[in-house]
């Protein structure tokens, strides 16, 4: 490789990119980036870096972006120093976003480059004016939204396992229509979970996937975060007399079909047939849509043209990629992405797209209601969640990022890492890192666009919840960046403006009223946690992980835990209580191959141990002594209840004593462990009425001291 790229100026961009040169492994060695990776990674954030020159030029172009105020966002504490670039003296003049007067005066230098003016209290984006350029000023509080004091529980459901009762009289069409999880099964849990004492329903992801591809189902690489998932629309919502209206419109043969691809799915089956209830959902929704603006209330009529007028360019934009998602299908294969459509197309605001939208009118038209009945069943579940008494309701969870084929990508490609995925650096348990087939936002792009691409990913996941989970929160911070193409070994740390970032969360978390909680599991970098504990951000205590470092493997009580963090017995990831104790997540990687018969004979042994060193915790901390034999699901519910943090939530899995966890790292969606398939064994009205789960809730309450 020449000189000059081995040289200053490469580093020196690479570190003004946020981009590390080196970083420290699991073992605390330092690790060199190579310069192959520096290079492609700063191609892909779009600075040229081919030559030493070019290398000079992106570096001067960055401080030349760098110092123009105009359109960007200055986030600063309420009654902090306002200190942000300038030169010289400059009049400016505040606008409060309230409406309730300002402020005029005179920016003070404070050093080289920088100047400030005086701190401000209240809490909003204002409008600063300096000289000829117009800034947001974010003036956020100095804690994320808590709750009023008290010791709260919640649930936790995936959205797709929830099951619908019906009646013995029902339309057979009706009852074969409730073949998955839905908006209208989730709002019946809520408000079960709600009458039943919990404060909280925390949910799997409900971003946007895919209409014309039901086998990407995975609620951790959707297509777009902006919007919501259509493979969740009740076909009920509209009342049972227009679905059985609408369903009378379709082809005997389309009837017919619908009712054979969901009816086996509403009394046996245990998993989700994802391709069968996906396209039956889909042709009941057009019949519906089809006969809408003929039969449907005028109150629905308008609220459906407000949501898409509201939608504006990016609802637009968002269904002009499911249709074009669709007309490619057939040629490209459902999991094309945007890249493999003919060049004119790749771009929203081409003369051939725009055309291809005229000509699809009615589809996009299509697209949209379905984007309204998600929102609308959203919505929904959310007045269910509070009516029925919740002091949260649900706690939506916020992926960590897209997948780069789909519509978020295709429609703002200029606010993403298009030339780049995320994954996880080499660890113990990866030696050769993770490439996770996700991208992220650009930290250049949240830069130049004042946060506005995150400020609005925020607010989706805030619309219709009373909390958000930031699934790794650690993205705030930095994100492990692998080149388009190469092994997830070749990667380097692109870091985030922290501090911003998490000053923004606590001033939407304020505007909201909304808790925020981060998954912050694993190794993260000294001082994250107390970060994230001093802006209010609540942090995650899963007991499989809550461990004594001086005394490996030994459980901590609960009572020991962090006051700062929802506590929690386990994950969709990891083993439910009832199947760590039985082994079943060792089965299953004996029978995938992740274990050989002698690696399965020593997890076995070491899971024995495990389990004698919770029973000998929990009875040294507390007087449940555990049945011998049996999983000690409620005894361990109740244990993990003694935290003192101010939310507990347990997922249905545990609360039903099942043994399967929803999802298994590492293994692959179509032939391996059954990822986000399995459905729960009771329909949503009455999992609060069995008799495991009434024990479970009483155990939950000890814990809590509400017994």
């Amino acid at each position: 490789m020449p000189d000059a790229f081995c040289g200053s100026p490469l580093h020196r961009l690479a570190d003004a990119v946020g981009l590390a040169a080196s970083w420290q492994d699991v073992h605390g060695r330092t690790r060199e980036v190579p310069d192959e990776t520096l290079l492609a990674l700063i191609d892909a954030m779009g600075f040229e870096c081919s030559s030493a020159a070019q290398l000079e030029c992106s570096l001067r172009r960055l401080r030349e972006e760098n110092s123009h105020l105009g359109g960007k966002m200055i986030v600063v504490d309420a009654g902090e120093p306002i200190v942000f670039t300038g030169d010289v003296q400059t009049r400016y003049h505040l606008e409060f976003e309230s409406g309730q007067g300002g402020r005029d005066g005179q920016t003070q230098v404070v050093g080289k480059g920088t100047v400030s003016i005086a701190p401000v209290d209240e809490v909003g984006y204002h409008r600063l004016k300096v000289g000829r350029s117009e800034i947001v000023l974010a003036v956020a509080p100095p804690r994320c939204y808590r709750l009023p004091s008290g010791a709260y529980w919640g649930v936790a459901a995936q959205v797709y396992s929830l099951r619908r009762g019906h009646r013995a009289d029902s339309n057979p069409v009706v009852a074969a229509a409730q073949g998955a999880g839905d908006y209208g099964a989730l709002a019946t849990l809520a408000a079960e979970a709600g009458r039943h004492g919990a404060a909280a329903l925390a949910i799997s992801p409900v971003h946007a996937l895919y209409a014309a591809d039901p086998m990407r189902y995975s609620p951790y690489a959707p297509s777009s975060r902006l919007f919501f998932n259509v493979a969740y629309v009740d076909v009920q919502a509209l009342g049972e007399n227009a679905l059985v209206s609408a369903l009378k419109t379709l082809p005997e043969n389309e009837r017919d079909h619908a009712i054979r691809q969901l009816h086996t799915q509403v009394r046996g089956s245990d998993l989700v047939d994802w391709p069968g209830v996906q396209t039956a959902r889909l042709r009941i929704a057009k019949a519906l849509f089809q006969q809408f603006d003929v039969h449907a209330p005028e109150i629905a009529r308008r609220s459906f043209e407000a949501f898409r007028v509201a939608g504006g360019d990016a609802l637009q934009s968002h269904c002009l990629y499911e249709a074009l998602h669709g007309h490619y299908a057939s040629s490209l294969g459902p999991a094309h992405g945007w890249q493999d459509w003919p060049t004119p197309m790749q771009e929203p605001d081409s003369a051939a797209a725009v055309a291809f939208a005229r000509q699809s009118a009615s589809e996009l038209h299509f697209h949209a209601f379905l984007q309204w009945l998600a929102n609308e069943g959203m919505r929904k579940a959310q007045e269910a969640a509070l009516g029925a008494g919740m002091s949260v309701g649900l706690i939506s969870d916020l992926a960590i990022g897209t997948d780069p084929r789909g519509s978020q990508a295709w429609s703002a490609p200029q606010d993403i890492l298009t030339g780049a995925t995320v994954g996880a650096a080499p660890d113990l348990y990866h030696p050769e890192g993770q490439e996770w087939g996700l991208t992220a936002f650009s930290p250049r792009a949240l830069q130049e666009k004042g946060f506005q691409p995150f400020l609005t990913l925020l607010r989706r996941a805030l619309l219709h919840a009373g909390g958000v989970r930031i699934d790794h929160v650690l993205g705030l911070a930095r994100m492990w960046l692998v080149p388009k193409g190469a092994p997830a070994s070749q990667g380097a740390f692109l870091h985030y403006p922290l501090e911003v970032m998490l000053r923004l969360v606590a001033l939407e978390s304020y505007r909201h009223q909304a808790i925020v909680m981060g998954e912050n599991l694993g190794t993260v970098p000294s001082g994250f946690n107390e970060l994230l504990s001093a802006k209010g951000l609540l942090g995650t205590s899963v007991l499989w992980f809550e461990r004594e470092a001086q005394r490996p493997g030994r459980f901590i009580p609960p009572s020991r835990w962090s006051a700062e963090s929802v506590a929690t017995t386990t994950t969709h990831d990891l083993p439910t209580v009832a199947g760590w104790w039985t082994g079943t997540d060792l089965q299953w990687r004996h029978k995938l191959g992740m274990l050989d018969d002698q690696a399965l004979k020593a997890a076995w042994t070491d899971r024995g141990n495990d389990k004698r060193l919770l029973v000998q915790a929990m009875t040294q901390s507390s007087a449940l002594i555990p049945e011998e034999g049996a999983a000690p699901v409620q005894q361990v519910m109740e244990w993990v209840s003694k935290s003192p943090a101010p939310l507990c939530v347990f997922p249905l899995e545990d609360l039903l004593t099942l043994p399967d966890q929803p999802n298994m790292p590492g293994t692959d969606l179509v032939d391996g462990h059954p990822n986000w398939l399995r459905r729960l064994p009771l329909d949503v009205c009455s999992v609060f009425d069995d008799e495991t789960v009434t024990k479970s809730i009483r155990a939950i309450r000890r814990g809590r001291g509400r017994s």
